[in-house]
């Protein structure tokens, strides 16, 4: 059936503009004010309008949008679907129907798996689970070491490169300065991304977490410079941490970072220490810490929101504070919390959470995806 979408904002090239849309099987056309017709494609996560001579008018089934907002799909380069190893707490297929739900159509699942991806063979493994029952487009990481500990000897990554999105040992840090530069090296020649879960199980044993998480960020930019390797951050928490992404940033070194959504919206104050629900790696933050986030967001230092979603089993978030796992979920509810919590108070725009949950993630790790521009309808926000 084709429809004709009156009256939408669509987001298009990296701002909102008043269209009517066609909709057919194979296609999707805009028209504007002045009646010029463009084809909508889809392009690393922006949807783009490509100009048309000509266009017959077609039966169309009408819907009014009364202004709601059209968006490109959005992309999560840092999830936890569980499986192989851990079906119990998420499958390939329940996390894969949980990202659709949240408006996503690409995410890439970290390695922390039984058995973790260190080679072709223990990848094939997750790689024929996505075959199978993925409904979305899944990308999986490679692992850096060869048992996914941040010690020891590197993963095959030259037998991973041509399935994997990048390489992390996320859930650890690599803890030596000397393997993660022969790291970075491996992955410069293979053109993929350094990935890190920054973390100094030294200083974090000294009690001092956020020094853990900064100090090791500081190493790696100055290896990411020495080495050419592009090098991208997970989950951001701490002022220290964005002040020197952004400083390197400054000196044009190949590092980006991404954030999740709770360091955004909460801090210390607000959680919960009796509640398992609150239990997460990296910890929630001070308000400095998540102001200092919103600056970063605002300015470009952190060019991506990702959920790190990361579901356990009830129980496993049933023991309390200390005693259950880290981890909460958010593929579903991230878009609607963001634009609740951040645009509507007016701390980051509309345009700029697009950009961090769509275009920013797929240019950075050069993810494409075919066919037409998959979009979202929103109505009444």
């Amino acid at each position: 059936m084709n429809l004709k979408l009156k009256g939408a904002n669509v987001y298009v090239a990296g701002t909102f503009k008043k269209r009517d849309l066609f909709v057919t099987n194979d296609c999707i056309y805009s028209i504007g004010s002045g009646n010029e017709v463009c084809v909508l494609e889809f392009n690393h996560g922006e949807i783009i309008e490509k100009k048309i001579d000509s266009f017959n008018n077609i039966s169309a089934r009408v819907i009014d949008l009364d202004n709601s907002f059209i968006l490109p799909s959005f992309c999560d380069v840092h999830v936890h679907f569980r499986e192989p190893g851990y079906e119990y707490k998420e499958t390939i297929k329940t996390g894969s129907q949980a990202s659709a739900r949240g408006g996503y159509t690409t995410v890439c699942t970290m390695p922390n798996l039984i058995p973790a991806p260190v080679d072709k063979k223990t990848l094939d493994v997750q790689l024929e689970a996505i075959k199978k029952d993925a409904v979305i487009n899944v990308i999986p990481y490679g692992a850096i070491t060869a048992n996914q500990s941040g010690r020891g000897e590197l993963s095959r990554m030259r037998e991973m490169a041509d399935y994997v999105v990048a390489y992390t040992d996320d859930g650890l840090g690599v803890q030596t300065k000397d393997l993660m530069k022969v790291a970075m090296h491996e992955a410069k020649s293979l053109g993929k991304i350094i990935v890190a879960h920054c973390e100094d199980e030294e200083i974090l044993a000294r009690g001092d977490v956020r020094k853990s998480e900064w100090k090791q960020i500081e190493r790696d930019v100055m290896l990411s410079e020495e080495t050419g390797c592009p090098y991208h951050v997970c989950h951001v928490s701490t002022k220290e941490s964005v002040e020197i992404i952004r400083e390197a940033r400054k000196s044009n070194i190949d590092v980006t970072c991404e954030t999740a959504p709770h360091y955004l919206m909460l801090n210390d104050e607000k959680v919960d220490y009796t509640s398992g629900s609150y239990k997460m790696n990296p910890p929630i933050k001070t308000e400095l810490d998540r102001k200092a986030l919103i600056e970063g967001i605002n300015d470009g230092t952190i060019g991506i929101i990702a959920t790190d979603h990361a579901p356990h089993s009830k129980a496993e978030k049933a023991r309390g504070f200390e005693g259950s796992l880290n981890g909460i979920v958010g593929l579903e509810t991230a878009f609607s919390t963001l634009y609740s919590n951040l645009v509507l108070k007016e701390e980051i725009s509309f345009e700029t959470l697009i950009k961090c949950m769509a275009a920013n993630p797929r240019k950075r790790f050069d993810i494409k995806e075919s066919g037409l521009a998959v979009v979202i309808l929103m109505k009444n926000i």
